[in-house]
């Protein structure tokens, strides 16, 4: 997979998705799920970049999993998150990782089209 510039994008946004999630752990514990959801989104992004031959093939599985489950941590924040900021809390903590999440949506728009399934006729 040759990397563009919005693919760094990816990288960095999900990195910073992960650490941010991970970073709760001294609050909640290796096993809650917010410190899980790092976890998850480090194993989604090294399956999207690996040039491993099981991971190329299933690249737009691992495509809309990854915004799926990008998504899936918005609206759960959204419904369950701690929604008051304040400063050097894991409530702010929450805003960053939303916002990093928002971004790492928009850096995989870019390989939307790639995923979308062909138009018959075409």
């Amino acid at each position: 997979m040759k990397l563009y510039y919005w693919h760094y994008g990816v990288i960095v946004c999900s990195l910073a998705t992960a650490v941010f999630h991970i970073l709760c752990y001294p609050y909640f514990g290796w096993l809650d799920s917010i410190v899980l959801n790092g976890f998850g989104s480090l194993a989604l992004l090294a399956a999207y970049f690996l040039p491993l031959p099981l991971f190329k093939r299933y690249r737009p599985a691992i495509y809309w999993t990854i915004v799926g489950y990008t998504l899936l941590t918005i609206v759960l924040w959204i419904i369950m998150g701690d929604k008051t900021f304040k400063f050097a809390t894991t409530s702010a903590l929450g805003y960053y990782a939303k916002a990093a999440e928002i971004f790492l949506l928009v850096f995989l728009g870019h390989d939307l089209p790639r995923y979308l399934p062909a138009k018959a006729g075409r």
